[in-house]
């Protein structure tokens, strides 16, 4: 068996069954998808990093207070879902999920990004929405990859100038920050989409004076200029 989904209100604990399917790549135990209910797991066991094969794990919406350091010797891992629960750290051996793709850590009790996420090189999706996040470490600049970078609904006064590294953002959120100011550089990462369908990178929130809010909506060569045009005064 490849793929297994585990579901019940009452759930609170991983089956001891599951450890002996060595070759299982999907766990879902996660209402995420179906409804808006949580589960009552509060804990991952050890036992988690039996599961070898694991491509993706989704624990999402359930009561997980803390993840297990065996969570770092699932190298196969390609997405996990821990969004909506009480975590409010991560593992340092999160670093060596080198296959990790998406990581959703949306609505838990996360203070800073976990310097752990920022060793992660193959991250193209993370989510920390509506967190309690007021920094961003330097390390950022590290997910070279990263596409898709959701930071809604924290407490960020600052973003630093190691963010405009990230060349590869097509989206990026900030809205309902404390954000006052964007980096000078904040123009280069020409790769967001500015399209007029959706609005990739937005500031919706934020007591933005520098540059205004009617600058930022005209994406990166609005902002180049801005700032450009202070350097000159």
């Amino acid at each position: 068996k490849k793929k297994l989904k585990i579901s019940g209100r009452e759930l609170l604990s991983v089956p001891i069954q599951v450890f002996g399917l060595d070759q299982l790549q999907v766990l879902e135990m996660s209402p995420e998808r179906e409804s808006c209910l949580r589960y009552r797991m509060e804990l991952l066991p050890q036992e988690i990093g039996r599961l070898r094969n694991l491509t993706c794990l989704y624990v999402d919406s359930n009561n997980l207070k803390k993840i297990p350091a065996e969570i770092g010797t699932l190298s196969c891992l390609e997405r996990l879902t821990l969004s909506n629960n009480s975590l409010s750290s991560l593992p340092a051996e999160m670093g060596a999920l080198q296959r990790l793709q998406s990581l959703h850590l949306a609505n838990n009790s996360l203070t800073e990004l976990p310097v752990p996420v920022c060793q992660l090189r193959s991250l193209t999706f993370l989510d920390v929405s509506d967190n309690k996040i007021d920094t961003i470490p330097s390390s950022i600049q590290h997910l070279e990859k990263l596409e898709t970078f959701l930071l809604l609904f924290n407490s960020l006064e600052s973003l630093p100038e190691d963010v405009c590294l990230l060349r590869n953002l097509h989206t990026l959120w900030l809205g309902n920050n404390h954000l006052r100011s964007l980096p000078a550089a904040f123009g280069e990462l020409v790769n967001l989409d500015w399209g007029y369908n959706y609005c990739s990178c937005n500031f919706e929130g934020n007591p933005l004076q520098s540059p205004p809010p009617e600058v930022c909506s005209r994406g990166p060569e609005g902002i180049r200029d801005y700032f450009s045009s202070l350097r000159r005064i």
